[in-house]
């Protein structure tokens, strides 16, 4: 027995010899590198849907103001240029008629014109005299008719451009009633714990692609027409608005060629369910960390690319890392985030449309 028992914690120990001991990085499988998100994290945009309104309804209330103020003021300058051709129209057709109305005088006029005729010496000297007061006269007429109309047409134009004047004189003023509106809500929103202010944006580097950005159609009164969310969207199973489809292949064109994604499925908030939003992801394939190096300096020269843009895309709003612009209140900070990269929008540009 004793021998049988002996074999068996032979084996035994054979057994356990033979059989490797888990260490820590056996009994752990190593863990892949984390790859970039293809899609925000839930509440990627921050904020509240209140701020998200007021946001909204004042940036377009500046925006439509802005357009307004400039078909004014393109109005005024072609105003201005005819009021520029009439005056010198005008200053000839006086001394025109200043020249006639001598001539006429020296030629006879009034009694002087009739004793004149009387003392014509023979029927073909009385019928020259006649046709030369009658030629003097219809000349007189036409440039006093002519005077006359170009003289109305000055005052209607002088009208016209007291009247565009006045109209920018209220579009000023409403911008700088929806500026106040922009910079109220972004105020109340601050959080007094961020400090962080990331100014950079704010200015464009010497790597910021020098294209301009084809601007996008507008009414004939130079306002942005109301769209629906019916084009496809090229990085979506969604749609967009004509608008929005138009500033993301510019910002493609611009060269900037990192991940993006635009629409979102109902009911989620804010412009993307509505084809009005874009988020531009910094690193080169997805939503990451927090940006640094590279992917830092690309999401700073899109956001300083699209803000310089701003007017021909129909931009509503750029948020970039705890930054938000508006076309009303420019740069500030934006801390309506959650602490993460996606709601702080430290790993991607949004852009809003019109």
């Amino acid at each position: 027995m004793s021998r049988i028992l002996w074999l068996v914690a032979a084996l035994c120990g054979l057994v356990m010899a033979l059989t490797p001991v888990a260490g820590p990085a056996a009994l752990a499988s190593p863990k892949p590198s984390p790859k970039p998100s293809l899609t925000p994290s839930p509440g990627a945009e921050g904020g509240t849907e209140e701020l998200s309104k007021q946001l909204d309804d004042a940036n377009r209330a500046y925006i439509d103001a802005q357009n307004l103020l400039s078909a004014s003021q393109e109005r005024q300058t072609l105003l201005a240029a005819r009021q520029g051709e009439l005056e010198p129209r005008y200053a000839q057709l006086r001394d025109e008629t200043q020249t006639i109305t001598i001539a006429a005088y020296q030629n006879g006029g009034g009694m002087r014109s009739a004793a004149t005729l009387l003392a014509s010496g023979s029927p073909s000297v009385f019928a020259d005299k006649v046709s030369t007061l009658e030629v003097i006269a219809r000349r007189n007429f036409s440039r006093l008719r002519e005077l006359t109309v170009v003289r109305d047409q000055m005052a209607a134009t002088r009208a016209a451009i007291d009247t565009e004047v006045g109209r920018q004189q209220q579009q000023l003023a409403e911008m700088a009633r929806q500026k106040a509106e922009v910079e109220k809500a972004l105020t109340a929103a601050q959080d007094a714990e961020v400090t962080r202010q990331f100014d950079a944006a704010t200015t464009v580097s010497g790597k910021t692609p020098v294209t301009v950005a084809e601007p996008a159609p507008r009414s004939p009164d130079g306002s942005w027409p109301a769209e629906s969310c019916d084009m496809q969207d090229p990085t979506t199973e969604g749609c967009l608005t004509p608008r929005t489809l138009h500033a993301l292949l510019q910002v493609r064109k611009a060269g900037f060629g990192h991940f993006v994604s635009c629409w979102r499925t109902p009911p989620q908030p804010y412009e993307h369910p509505k084809g009005r939003a874009c988020d531009f992801a910094a690193d080169p394939t997805g939503f990451g960390g927090i940006a640094t190096g590279a992917a830092l300096e690309y999401g700073t020269e899109l956001a300083a690319w699209l803000v310089r843009n701003a007017t021909s895309l129909g931009l509503m709003y750029v948020i970039w890392f705890r930054q938000i612009w508006t076309p009303a209140a420019g740069w500030h900070a934006y801390s309506s985030g959650k602490g993460d990269p996606s709601s702080d929008h430290t790993n991607h540009v949004h852009m809003s449309i019109y």
